[in-house]
């Protein structure tokens, strides 16, 4: 089986059931993911990190240039802004845990060595979800961040609207419909709802706006939505 022709990484995930609710055994197993192209050119994997135990998980759109070099998820300038963040909103890091939809930088080159970030598109964030679900079972949190439409979207199918459903806290159905359509729908359909979850901007966003201070203002509000949610 080749990533070309596969686009999932189901195959890679570990054999044993017991590993799979492992975190460390699932970051050993996505080490050798081949379940999409993005592998090829990206240094390495970059699996989710934090507390084993969090009972709130953030999860972003994918590594980016100093995620890939480093191996760990946000450690870049987004990773510093959110930590900022976390702290305002009364969260420390070191209780979260922070993840990405997506495992392996994409990218492409500019002015020679320069990597410039380029968004995953849905075959390849689907291809990862079995990661990410495998890591919300392991995890069973009490809330997920969704950090940017493409987490959003690898959560709730691609209705989803960050600026339509970001600051609201609203409940997730079970892990098996997590990225079809059926997650979309209205909350008072989803009876067998387990986790909760609130939708926000993701921190490159503020780097990237006009108006940083308004929007680094509503991402800090939108966190302590989940702060609360988790008393």
């Amino acid at each position: 089986m080749t990533s070309e022709d596969s686009h999932d990484a189901t195959p890679y995930l570990p054999g044993d059931p017991a590993s799979r609710t492992d975190l460390g055994a699932l970051a050993e197993a996505a080490a050798g993911c081949r379940g999409c192209p993005l592998y090829a050119n990206a240094t390495q994997t970059v699996f989710g990190a934090g507390a084993p135990n969090a009972r709130v998980v953030f999860v972003g759109e994918q590594p980016g240039d100093q995620e890939d070099r480093r191996g760990e998820p946000f450690v870049g300038p987004a990773g510093r802004l959110l930590d900022r963040a976390l702290e305002e909103a009364g969260i420390e890091r070191g209780d979260v845990y922070i993840t990405n939809a997506v495992k392996h930088f994409k990218f492409k080159r500019q002015s020679g060595k320069r990597r410039i970030h380029e968004s995953p598109n849905v075959r390849e964030t689907r291809a990862c979800r079995p990661w990410l679900l495998a890591e919300l079972r392991a995890l069973e949190p009490d809330v997920v961040v969704a950090l940017g439409a493409t987490a959003g979207k690898a959560l709730l199918g691609s209705s989803f609207r960050v600026t339509k459903q970001r600051g609201e806290l609203f409940p997730l159905p079970d892990l098996d419909l997590i990225g079809t359509p059926a997650a979309a729908d209205p909350p008072a359909e989803r009876d067998s709802a387990r986790l909760c979850l609130l939708a926000t901007i993701h921190p490159s966003a503020v780097l990237r706006s006009d108006d940083r201070e308004g929007m680094y203002e509503g991402l800090v509000n939108d966190l302590k939505i989940a702060a609360s949610a988790v008393g």
